[in-house]
């Protein structure tokens, strides 16, 4: 398959890497690691979106893409000697990321904004930065693995299973792996910061960003409202015979498995178990009724050699925090497979992504349909 970003060999450096750099101590370490191979680096911070709140002077520390952290990738290159610049990707961070979020919820979905941010932006359109700088190769501080055998390039999780990322990176398109360094694949996050703190980098001590980076208090639906300057109506919530419940706030509002924030009494618990946007109804349930065995990715990545043509058992993923567990993987389509769990799972989540993994190795991931 040919890539559209790849250029000749001639016009590349092969010892010349593009450091993906957000600001924080991971990045700023993959920098350092790639350099101390002999490496020619060179810093790139992707600007992706505007924060109202860093105007205010209320930005908060868990975020990432900041002014902050622009600064921050800034400073540790200098540290370095290695050039650095910023690229402007917030048209492109918009529409395959933010606006892909937007539709997720209007359809009922719950999306990873991360993952497609990785795809379509860290893995995708950077490719064209670094072939702009003639680098072979795009570096990041993920923490994921990729090991060659026999000139083959497969993609696995980090040796730290705490911090392993590799759950978000299913989506890198197999051709590209080749062309892509984790240096701290072999690194505990500890071992990450004491080395930084050596090194005298400014956010060695820096806190991890956790929460999704447009969406800072964690209100998806004030965002989703902001975004798309549209209003989500009430709508009924209803049991799952079909019997009215009560009243919801607009079905961005909600995502499966959902208890807080229902404001639905009963005999005991309820849970949300679907969504119907259609009908603009969310159903409600029991946390049993939550469980099932089965589900369905209509377009998979597949990081394997080939792909494969008949049933087989894996571990599967089916959210960054679930535990892997064994089942039956089915081609039902070209691209397309029906997963089968041995023991039935919980609040199984159209948008998430399943993962599929024989040991260490990442076989390859889709969005759950």
């Amino acid at each position: 398959m040919n890539d559209p970003y790849e250029t000749p060999a001639a016009n590349r450096d092969e010892k010349k890497a593009l450091i993906a750099m957000s600001g924080g101590v991971d990045s700023s370490m993959a920098a350092k690691l790639i350099q101390s191979k002999g490496f020619s680096c060179f810093g790139c911070t992707m600007r992706l979106y505007d924060d109202p709140s860093e105007l205010s002077g209320t930005a908060g520390a868990k975020t990432c893409c900041s002014l902050r952290d622009v600064d921050d990738a800034r400073r540790v290159c200098a540290r370095l000697g290695i050039p650095h610049c910023v690229v402007d990707y917030r048209e492109e961070f918009k529409k395959e990321v933010i606006d892909r979020f937007t539709l997720a919820y209007e359809r009922g979905c719950t999306p990873n904004p991360c993952i497609d941010c990785n795809n379509h932006l860290k893995f995708g359109t950077l490719f064209r930065k670094a072939e702009e700088l003639g680098c072979r190769y795009i570096v990041t501080g993920h923490y994921a693995r990729i090991s060659e055998e026999a000139g083959i390039f497969r993609l696995k999780k980090a040796l730290d299973l705490t911090k392993d990322q590799s759950y978000f990176l299913y989506g890198i398109p197999k051709e590209r792996l080749s062309r892509i360094l984790f240096p701290l694949g072999d690194y505990t996050k500890p071992g990450i910061r004491e080395l930084a703190d050596e090194a005298g980098f400014v956010n060695a001590a820096k806190a991890d960003s956790q929460d999704i980076c447009f969406v800072p208090d964690g209100d998806y639906s004030k965002v989703i409202r902001e975004h798309t300057g549209k209003d989500y109506p009430e709508g009924d919530f209803v049991d799952e015979t079909g019997r009215p419940l009560g009243r919801h706030k607009g079905i961005i509002c909600y995502t499966v498995g959902q208890r807080r924030g229902l404001g639905i009494s009963g005999p005991e618990p309820y849970y949300v178990t679907g969504i119907l946007p259609e009908e603009n109804r969310v159903v409600l349930g029991t946390n049993e009724s939550l469980f099932r065995r089965d589900l369905f990715v209509g377009k998979m990545n597949w990081l394997t050699d080939s792909i494969p043509g008949s049933d087989f058992t894996c571990s599967v993923r089916i959210r960054y925090r679930h535990k892997e567990q064994p089942a039956r993987v089915i081609p039902v389509s070209e691209n397309g497979i029906r997963v089968e769990f041995e023991d039935p799972q919980r609040a199984i989540t159209k948008g998430q992504s399943a993962v599929l993994y024989d040991g260490d190795y990442v076989l390859g991931g889709g969005i759950i349909s």
